[in-house]
């Protein structure tokens, strides 16, 4: 006997089984369990992250400092025009998180938008030492390397959130 589909209050997928959607990853419960959702209770569960997923966290830390040390240390190894020491290195960074958290925000399935955030600070904290220590000319403070870390990081939080928007789609219909 075929059991009756549950639909992923996320994206509207219909499973075959109550766990973990198929198409997106949210956490579905049993039709029969707890009290049935009102549709905006639905829609307002849609954008909200369901919990902290290691391996996506790992997975951006992987984009994140790749991506960093590719265009912070490498390109200007390969192109010697480009010159990213002191505070000019924070300004590459800050977009390179933005563009990494859009990045896994939009090939990661479900809704992960913090794991993007938590990566783009444990690698923030090598980059501001490496862009600090190989300042020759650039003597700006060392907080503002820190503020700009910090405005990178934010950064990634809002490019991870676009991305998840774009993942997702639009938003259902109101139904009257």
């Amino acid at each position: 006997m075929a059991s009756k589909p549950i639909t992923c209050p996320s994206c509207g997928f219909k499973n075959t089984a109550p766990g973990r959607c198929v198409s997106c990853g949210a956490k579905m419960e049993a039709l029969g369990a707890g009290l049935p959702r009102t549709r905006e209770e639905e829609l307002e569960r849609r954008y909200q992250q369901e919990g902290f997923s290691f391996v996506w966290f790992v997975i951006s830390l992987l984009v994140q400092s790749v991506l960093t040390a590719a265009l912070v240390i490498g390109l200007p190894m390969v192109v010697s025009a480009l010159d990213f020491e002191g505070i000019a290195g924070m300004y590459v960074a800050v977009p390179v998180w933005f563009l990494g958290g859009l990045l896994v925000g939009m090939i990661s399935p479900g809704k992960t938008f913090i794991e993007p955030v938590v990566a783009s600070f444990f690698v923030a904290i090598p980059t501001v030492f490496y862009t600090v220590v190989t300042r020759t000319r650039d003597f700006t403070p060392v907080f503002m390397f820190i503020i700009m870390a910090s405005v990178g990081v934010l950064f990634t939080l809002i490019g991870s959130y676009i991305g998840e928007r774009i993942q997702m789609g639009p938003p259902p219909k109101q139904v009257d």
